[in-house]
């Protein structure tokens, strides 16, 4: 069991306990940073999971708010040491996106709306290379392999035979006419995405240039959803430097009724099929006549 154990999604949760506790006692993150001699910036991120909590931490902090239930505070510790296990993702090295990668793993929904390239859960591994290198031009052969791997071990969500992540794409008709790699990458990718897109529990939309503006215009974002209650729906946000995570109930409530937006302006789930299908087509032409 403890192998199985997502560090990530235990600090959130653990997070989340703490804060309760804290409101309870009706005390502000800066009158709990003043009794301890923290900075408040530092109880803001052991409750929001960004940081690492010790088991030292929650021994103090359940002092501060007078917690007496010996249960409570051995079930807190256990989290709190759960919570400072490694991933299967550590493995790879630091991954500046580790965070999103321990809540993807442990979605049960996901929605994304991406404006440029294929999702990458949907990505074959020649494709995700080439997008990689791109993105990333003074990364080393080695760095990019090790990118690919990583986006690969996280696809094995949506073909896990027992639990398999529920995603819906969104994908603006641009990240089809985008060139990633030769003509053969991009052919072998379209049709990778319609074969996925026939799972009963992956669904794909293209989002075409016709429809003109639309409410993803901002950039790409992804909604995650998880099968425990007492975790919060998250709204990622990619950024170059640092991402961003929302969970406030009217960030996820706007994003939310964006995407709707979104699905409902795009092509439905057959007719995305039948569209990628004529680009997968074209590429495989081009390829033919050397161009």
């Amino acid at each position: 069991m403890v192998a199985n154990v997502n560090p990530t999604v235990r600090r959130r949760r653990l997070g989340s306990e703490l804060r309760k506790l804290r409101e309870q006692k009706g005390m502000t993150a800066e009158e709990v940073a003043a009794r301890l001699l923290v900075s408040q910036s530092k109880i803001s991120r052991l409750e929001n999971g960004r940081r690492s909590i010790s088991q030292r931490d929650v021994r103090d902090l359940c002092g501060v708010y007078g917690v007496e239930d010996v249960r409570i505070v051995e079930s807190l510790m256990q989290m709190a040491k759960e919570s400072r296990q490694q991933g299967w993702w550590h493995a790879f090295g630091d991954i500046p996106y580790s965070v999103y990668i321990g809540l993807e793993t442990e979605a049960a929904s996901l929605r994304v709306f991406e404006p440029q390239v294929v999702p990458g859960l949907l990505q074959t591994p020649a494709y995700a290379a080439a997008m990689i290198a791109g993105n990333l031009p003074e990364a080393t052969a080695e760095q990019v392999d090790k990118r690919v791997n990583v986006r690969m071990r996280r696809q094995e969500r949506i073909t896990d035979p027992d639990s398999p992540l529920r995603m819906w794409a969104v994908v603006d008709e641009a990240a089809l006419c985008r060139r990633v790699g030769d003509d053969q990458v991009m052919h072998e990718q379209l049709v990778r995405l319609v074969e996925m897109s026939h799972l009963p529990h992956v669904t794909v939309q293209v989002l075409p240039f016709e429809v003109g503006a639309h409410p993803g215009l901002s950039g790409q974002f992804a909604v995650l959803e998880f099968a425990d209650t007492t975790d919060a729906t998250v709204v990622y946000l990619e950024g170059v430097n640092s991402d961003l995570y929302l969970e406030k109930d009217t960030d996820v409530q706007a994003y939310s009724v964006m995407y709707e937006h979104l699905r409902a302006q795009a092509l439905s789930a057959e007719q995305t099929r039948a569209f990628i299908t004529d680009a997968a087509a074209r590429y495989a032409e081009q390829q033919g006549s050397g161009e």
